[in-house]
Protein backbone atom coordinates (compact mmCIF):
# COMPACT_ATOMS: atom_id res chain seq x y z
CA UNK A 1 0.00 0.00 0.00
CA UNK A 2 1.27 3.74 -0.67
CA UNK A 3 0.12 7.11 -1.11
CA UNK A 4 2.41 10.19 -1.26
CA UNK A 5 2.98 12.80 1.57
CA UNK A 6 3.52 15.67 2.52
CA UNK A 7 7.37 15.09 2.45
CA UNK A 8 9.93 12.68 1.52
CA UNK A 9 9.98 10.24 3.93
CA UNK A 10 8.40 6.29 4.36
CA UNK A 11 5.71 5.84 7.32
CA UNK A 12 4.63 2.59 8.72
CA UNK A 13 1.01 1.89 7.22
CA UNK A 14 -1.05 2.10 10.18
CA UNK A 15 -4.67 1.93 9.09
CA UNK A 16 -7.37 4.10 10.78
CA UNK A 17 -10.43 2.78 12.22
CA UNK A 18 -12.71 5.77 12.55
CA UNK A 19 -12.98 9.43 11.08
CA UNK A 20 -15.82 11.68 12.63
CA UNK A 21 -16.29 15.25 11.71
CA UNK A 22 -17.32 17.82 14.13
CA UNK A 23 -16.71 21.35 14.78
CA UNK A 24 -14.47 22.09 12.05
CA UNK A 25 -12.53 19.44 13.00
CA UNK A 26 -11.74 15.17 11.93
CA UNK A 27 -11.27 13.35 14.56
CA UNK A 28 -9.36 10.44 13.79
CA UNK A 29 -8.45 6.92 15.65
CA UNK A 30 -6.40 3.92 15.33
CA UNK A 31 -6.76 0.82 16.81
CA UNK A 32 -4.66 0.86 19.73
CA UNK A 33 -6.72 4.22 20.83
CA UNK A 34 -4.25 6.70 19.83
CA UNK A 35 -6.39 9.74 18.56
CA UNK A 36 -5.57 13.03 16.60
CA UNK A 37 -7.89 15.96 16.58
CA UNK A 38 -7.17 17.40 12.71
CA UNK A 39 -8.57 20.96 11.62
CA UNK A 40 -10.19 21.36 8.49
CA UNK A 41 -8.18 24.22 6.77
CA UNK A 42 -4.64 21.88 8.26
CA UNK A 43 -6.05 19.00 5.97
CA UNK A 44 -6.77 21.22 3.05
CA UNK A 45 -3.40 22.51 2.48
CA UNK A 46 -2.12 19.16 3.21
CA UNK A 47 -3.72 17.83 0.48
CA UNK A 48 -1.33 16.69 -2.36
CA UNK A 49 -2.03 17.59 -5.74
CA UNK A 50 -4.96 19.29 -5.31
CA UNK A 51 -4.19 22.53 -4.86
CA UNK A 52 -2.26 21.72 -1.45
CA UNK A 53 0.90 20.52 -1.64
CA UNK A 54 2.65 20.10 -4.80
CA UNK A 55 3.88 16.59 -5.95
CA UNK A 56 6.86 17.38 -6.85
CA UNK A 57 8.75 19.37 -4.22
CA UNK A 58 6.47 18.23 -1.15
CA UNK A 59 6.08 21.96 -0.24
CA UNK A 60 2.91 24.26 0.49
CA UNK A 61 0.82 25.95 -2.44
CA UNK A 62 -1.75 27.96 -0.24
CA UNK A 63 -1.24 31.63 0.37
CA UNK A 64 -2.47 31.70 4.01
CA UNK A 65 -4.52 35.05 2.54
CA UNK A 66 -6.33 32.14 0.27
CA UNK A 67 -7.48 29.97 3.30
CA UNK A 68 -11.39 31.12 3.29
CA UNK A 69 -13.63 30.07 6.50
CA UNK A 70 -15.68 28.63 3.14
CA UNK A 71 -13.29 25.97 3.24
CA UNK A 72 -14.81 22.89 4.79
CA UNK A 73 -14.66 19.36 4.88
CA UNK A 74 -18.08 17.90 4.08
CA UNK A 75 -17.53 14.30 4.53
CA UNK A 76 -14.97 12.23 6.26
CA UNK A 77 -14.58 8.01 5.74
CA UNK A 78 -11.96 5.80 6.72
CA UNK A 79 -10.96 3.86 3.31
CA UNK A 80 -11.08 0.18 2.73
CA UNK A 81 -7.31 0.46 3.16
CA UNK A 82 -7.34 1.94 6.27
CA UNK A 83 -6.56 5.40 4.41
CA UNK A 84 -8.08 8.33 4.96
CA UNK A 85 -10.74 10.14 2.12
CA UNK A 86 -11.69 13.62 2.78
CA UNK A 87 -14.24 15.97 0.39
CA UNK A 88 -13.95 19.22 1.10
CA UNK A 89 -16.44 22.40 0.08
CA UNK A 90 -17.45 24.78 -1.64
CA UNK A 91 -14.85 22.59 -4.70
CA UNK A 92 -15.40 19.26 -3.73
CA UNK A 93 -11.90 18.67 -4.18
CA UNK A 94 -11.45 14.77 -2.89
CA UNK A 95 -8.27 14.50 -1.00
CA UNK A 96 -6.17 11.07 0.19
CA UNK A 97 -4.02 10.65 3.29
CA UNK A 98 -1.38 8.42 4.45
CA UNK A 99 -2.67 6.59 7.86
CA UNK A 100 1.43 6.71 8.72
CA UNK A 101 1.77 10.19 8.18
CA UNK A 102 -1.47 11.24 9.82
CA UNK A 103 0.04 8.33 13.09
CA UNK A 104 3.51 10.59 13.24
CA UNK A 105 1.57 13.89 13.62
CA UNK A 106 -0.31 12.24 16.80
CA UNK A 107 2.77 10.37 18.12
CA UNK A 108 3.97 14.00 17.84
CA UNK A 109 7.27 13.05 15.91
CA UNK A 110 6.62 15.97 13.61
CA UNK A 111 7.92 18.17 16.51
CA UNK A 112 10.98 20.29 16.52
CA UNK A 113 12.32 17.99 19.36
CA UNK A 114 11.30 15.15 16.97
CA UNK A 115 14.25 12.41 16.43
CA UNK A 116 16.74 14.08 18.23
CA UNK A 117 18.33 12.48 21.44
CA UNK A 118 16.91 13.17 24.83
CA UNK A 119 19.06 16.23 26.14
CA UNK A 120 20.80 14.82 29.24
CA UNK A 121 22.72 17.07 32.22
CA UNK A 122 25.75 15.72 33.35
CA UNK A 123 28.51 16.71 36.16
CA UNK A 124 32.13 15.30 36.52
CA UNK A 125 30.58 12.71 38.48
CA UNK A 126 28.57 11.41 36.11
CA UNK A 127 30.53 12.13 32.83
CA UNK A 128 33.96 12.73 34.14
CA UNK A 129 35.63 12.08 30.63
CA UNK A 130 34.12 13.22 26.81
CA UNK A 131 32.45 10.31 25.31
CA UNK A 132 34.63 9.57 22.69
CA UNK A 133 34.46 7.77 19.13
CA UNK A 134 36.28 6.76 16.42
CA UNK A 135 37.58 9.58 14.27
CA UNK A 136 39.77 7.64 12.25
CA UNK A 137 36.63 6.34 10.47
CA UNK A 138 33.94 9.30 11.09
CA UNK A 139 34.12 10.77 7.24
CA UNK A 140 33.19 7.35 6.31
CA UNK A 141 30.72 5.33 8.59
CA UNK A 142 27.40 6.28 8.90
CA UNK A 143 27.11 4.83 12.62
CA UNK A 144 29.99 6.00 13.77
CA UNK A 145 28.87 9.60 12.64
CA UNK A 146 25.63 9.13 13.91
CA UNK A 147 27.00 7.72 17.56
CA UNK A 148 29.30 10.57 17.78
CA UNK A 149 26.57 12.99 16.52
CA UNK A 150 24.32 11.64 18.80
CA UNK A 151 26.55 12.40 22.05
CA UNK A 152 27.20 15.41 20.96
CA UNK A 153 23.33 16.96 20.58
CA UNK A 154 22.75 14.39 24.05
CA UNK A 155 25.15 15.33 26.18
CA UNK A 156 26.49 19.03 24.41
CA UNK A 157 30.05 17.39 24.34
CA UNK A 158 31.65 14.52 22.13
CA UNK A 159 35.08 13.56 21.31
CA UNK A 160 36.58 11.82 18.35
CA UNK A 161 40.19 10.81 18.80
CA UNK A 162 42.24 9.41 15.94
CA UNK A 163 41.59 11.76 13.31
CA UNK A 164 43.87 12.97 10.60
CA UNK A 165 46.30 15.68 12.09
CA UNK A 166 45.81 17.77 8.32
CA UNK A 167 44.72 21.08 8.55
CA UNK A 168 41.79 20.22 6.29
CA UNK A 169 40.17 17.66 8.20
CA UNK A 170 37.56 20.14 9.83
CA UNK A 171 36.91 20.87 6.16
CA UNK A 172 35.85 17.07 5.27
CA UNK A 173 33.96 16.79 8.32
CA UNK A 174 32.19 19.58 7.80
CA UNK A 175 30.54 18.22 4.27
CA UNK A 176 29.29 15.19 6.59
CA UNK A 177 27.58 17.77 8.93
CA UNK A 178 26.49 21.12 7.15
CA UNK A 179 27.11 24.11 6.51
CA UNK A 180 29.87 26.23 8.29
CA UNK A 181 29.08 29.58 10.13
CA UNK A 182 31.34 32.57 9.01
CA UNK A 183 32.15 35.04 11.51
CA UNK A 184 35.03 37.75 11.86
CA UNK A 185 37.30 35.12 12.38
CA UNK A 186 36.47 33.36 8.58
CA UNK A 187 34.67 29.96 8.64
CA UNK A 188 38.07 27.82 9.77
CA UNK A 189 39.99 29.38 12.03
CA UNK A 190 43.25 28.74 13.98
CA UNK A 191 44.17 29.07 17.93
CA UNK A 192 47.61 28.95 17.91
CA UNK A 193 50.35 30.04 20.14
CA UNK A 194 54.10 29.68 19.70
CA UNK A 195 55.08 30.39 23.25
CA UNK A 196 59.24 30.12 22.37
CA UNK A 197 58.33 33.00 19.96
CA UNK A 198 59.11 36.65 20.47
CA UNK A 199 55.85 38.10 20.10
CA UNK A 200 53.08 35.36 20.16
CA UNK A 201 50.95 36.94 21.83
CA UNK A 202 50.82 40.65 19.23
CA UNK A 203 46.92 38.71 18.69
CA UNK A 204 43.15 40.20 19.23
CA UNK A 205 41.82 37.32 20.98
CA UNK A 206 42.87 35.93 24.30
CA UNK A 207 42.91 32.46 22.26
CA UNK A 208 45.90 32.87 20.61
CA UNK A 209 47.60 33.95 23.66
CA UNK A 210 49.07 31.08 26.36
CA UNK A 211 47.11 32.51 29.14
CA UNK A 212 44.41 30.74 31.34
CA UNK A 213 40.94 30.83 29.64
CA UNK A 214 37.70 30.60 32.13
CA UNK A 215 34.30 28.82 31.52
CA UNK A 216 33.00 30.95 28.69
CA UNK A 217 30.68 30.51 25.98
CA UNK A 218 32.05 32.21 22.57
CA UNK A 219 30.82 35.21 20.89
CA UNK A 220 28.04 36.61 23.12
CA UNK A 221 28.49 39.59 20.73
CA UNK A 222 26.35 38.01 18.15
CA UNK A 223 22.19 38.05 18.16
CA UNK A 224 22.70 34.53 18.04
CA UNK A 225 25.90 33.13 19.25
CA UNK A 226 27.20 29.85 17.09
CA UNK A 227 25.58 26.71 17.79
CA UNK A 228 28.15 24.10 17.69
CA UNK A 229 31.48 24.36 17.84
CA UNK A 230 34.71 21.95 16.82
CA UNK A 231 38.06 22.42 17.86
CA UNK A 232 40.50 19.65 16.18
CA UNK A 233 44.26 19.29 17.08
CA UNK A 234 46.88 19.55 14.69
CA UNK A 235 49.85 20.03 16.53
CA UNK A 236 50.19 19.81 20.51
CA UNK A 237 54.12 20.11 21.84
CA UNK A 238 53.23 22.99 25.05
CA UNK A 239 53.10 21.79 28.59
CA UNK A 240 49.44 21.99 30.32
CA UNK A 241 46.93 23.96 28.95
CA UNK A 242 44.47 21.20 29.53
CA UNK A 243 40.85 21.32 27.96
CA UNK A 244 37.98 22.16 30.63
CA UNK A 245 34.71 21.96 29.65
CA UNK A 246 31.53 22.28 32.54
CA UNK A 247 28.19 21.31 30.97
CA UNK A 248 26.10 24.99 31.73
CA UNK A 249 23.01 23.20 31.37
CA UNK A 250 23.45 21.80 34.84
CA UNK A 251 25.26 24.88 36.18
CA UNK A 252 21.85 26.33 35.57
CA UNK A 253 19.92 23.84 36.78
CA UNK A 254 21.65 24.25 40.11
CA UNK A 255 22.03 27.37 40.58
CA UNK A 256 18.40 27.77 39.92
CA UNK A 257 17.98 25.19 43.06
CA UNK A 258 20.71 26.30 44.94
CA UNK A 259 20.81 30.18 44.53
CA UNK A 260 17.47 31.45 43.29
CA UNK A 261 18.26 35.11 43.92
CA UNK A 262 21.40 34.72 41.70
CA UNK A 263 19.42 32.66 39.01
CA UNK A 264 16.79 35.45 38.73
CA UNK A 265 19.15 38.07 38.51
CA UNK A 266 21.06 36.51 35.46
CA UNK A 267 18.31 35.42 33.79
CA UNK A 268 16.82 39.22 34.09
CA UNK A 269 19.51 41.36 33.74
CA UNK A 270 21.33 42.12 30.71
CA UNK A 271 24.54 43.18 29.56
CA UNK A 272 26.24 44.89 26.75
CA UNK A 273 28.87 42.17 24.88
CA UNK A 274 31.41 43.18 22.27
CA UNK A 275 34.08 43.22 20.37
CA UNK A 276 37.10 44.92 21.48
CA UNK A 277 39.18 43.95 17.77
CA UNK A 278 40.35 46.55 15.59
CA UNK A 279 38.09 47.19 12.18
CA UNK A 280 34.87 44.74 13.96
CA UNK A 281 31.95 46.61 16.30
CA UNK A 282 29.74 43.20 17.00
CA UNK A 283 27.82 43.92 19.69
CA UNK A 284 24.52 42.58 21.67
CA UNK A 285 22.61 43.46 24.95
CA UNK A 286 21.06 40.53 26.59
CA UNK A 287 21.40 38.57 29.99
CA UNK A 288 23.82 36.18 31.17
CA UNK A 289 21.58 33.15 31.02
CA UNK A 290 18.90 34.09 27.73
CA UNK A 291 16.21 31.12 27.60
CA UNK A 292 14.82 32.77 24.15
CA UNK A 293 11.35 32.13 23.84
CA UNK A 294 9.72 28.76 24.74
CA UNK A 295 11.76 25.81 22.64
CA UNK A 296 14.65 28.10 22.40
CA UNK A 297 17.91 26.28 23.60
CA UNK A 298 19.99 27.57 25.90
CA UNK A 299 22.26 30.35 25.40
CA UNK A 300 24.49 31.32 27.95
CA UNK A 301 26.63 34.68 27.41
CA UNK A 302 29.12 34.43 29.45
CA UNK A 303 32.76 35.13 28.04
CA UNK A 304 34.54 37.83 30.46
CA UNK A 305 37.03 39.39 27.57
CA UNK A 306 33.73 40.70 25.83
CA UNK A 307 31.16 42.01 28.27
CA UNK A 308 31.19 45.33 28.05
CA UNK A 309 28.91 47.54 30.39
CA UNK A 310 25.80 46.84 32.40
CA UNK A 311 22.84 47.34 30.56
CA UNK A 312 21.07 47.82 34.05
CA UNK A 313 19.73 50.06 36.41
CA UNK A 314 22.60 51.29 38.85
CA UNK A 315 20.60 49.86 41.51
CA UNK A 316 20.72 46.07 39.96
CA UNK A 317 24.71 46.35 39.16
CA UNK A 318 25.93 45.09 42.75
CA UNK A 319 23.81 42.05 42.54
CA UNK A 320 24.03 41.38 39.01
CA UNK A 321 27.63 40.84 39.70
CA UNK A 322 27.50 38.94 42.75
CA UNK A 323 25.26 36.50 40.73
CA UNK A 324 27.87 36.49 37.46
CA UNK A 325 30.41 35.54 40.78
CA UNK A 326 28.58 33.05 42.04
CA UNK A 327 28.10 31.49 38.64
CA UNK A 328 31.35 31.41 37.16
CA UNK A 329 32.78 29.66 40.84
CA UNK A 330 29.91 26.40 40.06
CA UNK A 331 31.27 26.45 36.72
CA UNK A 332 34.86 26.52 37.39
CA UNK A 333 34.85 23.72 40.21
CA UNK A 334 35.66 20.21 40.37
CA UNK A 335 31.63 19.18 40.75
CA UNK A 336 31.11 20.73 36.87
CA UNK A 337 34.58 21.18 35.28
CA UNK A 338 36.17 18.02 33.80
CA UNK A 339 39.98 18.58 31.97
CA UNK A 340 41.39 16.37 29.76
CA UNK A 341 44.83 16.90 27.64
CA UNK A 342 44.04 17.24 23.55
CA UNK A 343 46.25 15.17 21.79
CA UNK A 344 46.78 15.66 18.00
CA UNK A 345 44.48 13.66 16.14
CA UNK A 346 41.70 14.68 18.81
CA UNK A 347 38.31 16.91 17.86
CA UNK A 348 36.22 17.85 20.40
CA UNK A 349 32.54 19.01 19.19
CA UNK A 350 30.54 20.88 21.99
CA UNK A 351 27.62 22.97 22.04
CA UNK A 352 28.90 26.51 22.50
CA UNK A 353 25.15 27.99 23.36
CA UNK A 354 25.17 25.57 26.29
CA UNK A 355 28.84 24.03 27.35
CA UNK A 356 31.23 26.29 29.11
CA UNK A 357 34.96 26.02 27.77
CA UNK A 358 38.05 26.82 29.22
CA UNK A 359 41.55 26.12 29.06
CA UNK A 360 44.96 26.11 31.95
CA UNK A 361 47.36 28.60 31.19
CA UNK A 362 50.03 26.63 29.26
CA UNK A 363 53.24 25.91 31.23
CA UNK A 364 56.53 25.91 29.35
CA UNK A 365 57.66 26.03 26.12
CA UNK A 366 56.23 24.14 22.59
CA UNK A 367 54.04 24.77 19.95
CA UNK A 368 50.28 24.35 20.28
CA UNK A 369 47.47 24.42 17.16
CA UNK A 370 44.01 24.13 17.25
CA UNK A 371 41.60 24.53 14.33
CA UNK A 372 38.06 25.16 14.92
CA UNK A 373 34.85 26.02 13.12
CA UNK A 374 31.46 26.79 13.97
CA UNK A 375 27.99 25.19 12.40
CA UNK A 376 24.31 26.27 13.82
CA UNK A 377 22.53 23.93 15.70
CA UNK A 378 20.33 23.63 12.66
CA UNK A 379 22.89 22.03 10.33
CA UNK A 380 24.06 19.59 13.28
CA UNK A 381 20.14 18.40 14.15
CA UNK A 382 19.32 18.16 10.44
CA UNK A 383 22.00 15.42 10.14
CA UNK A 384 21.33 13.97 13.36
CA UNK A 385 17.83 13.31 12.62
CA UNK A 386 18.20 12.44 8.90
CA UNK A 387 20.99 9.62 10.45
CA UNK A 388 18.33 8.41 12.77
CA UNK A 389 15.43 8.17 10.67
CA UNK A 390 17.57 6.80 8.31
CA UNK A 391 18.53 3.68 11.16
CA UNK A 392 15.22 3.01 11.74
CA UNK A 393 14.06 2.12 8.63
Amino acid sequence: MSLPTPDFYDYPWTPLSTATVADGFVHLAWPDGVELAAYELWLRENAIGAGGVDPATREGLFDPADLSDSITVRSAVVAGDGSLTAVFEPDGVEAHYHPGWLRHVADGQHRSTSWLPHATSWTTESMPEPPTHDGSTVLDDDDVLRAWLDDLVGFGLSRLSGCPIDVDFNERLASRIGAVRDTNFGPFWDVKADITMAGAADTNSTANTNLRLGPHTDLPTRETPPGFQFLHCVQNEAGGGFSTMADGRAVVEALEAEHPEHYEALTTLRWVFFNRGPGIDHRWSGPFIDHGVEGSPLTLRAFYPVRGFPDMDPADMPRAYAAMRCFSQMADSDRFKVASAFKPGDLVGFDNRRILHGRDAFDSGGKRHLRGMYIDHDEVLSTTRVLRRRASS
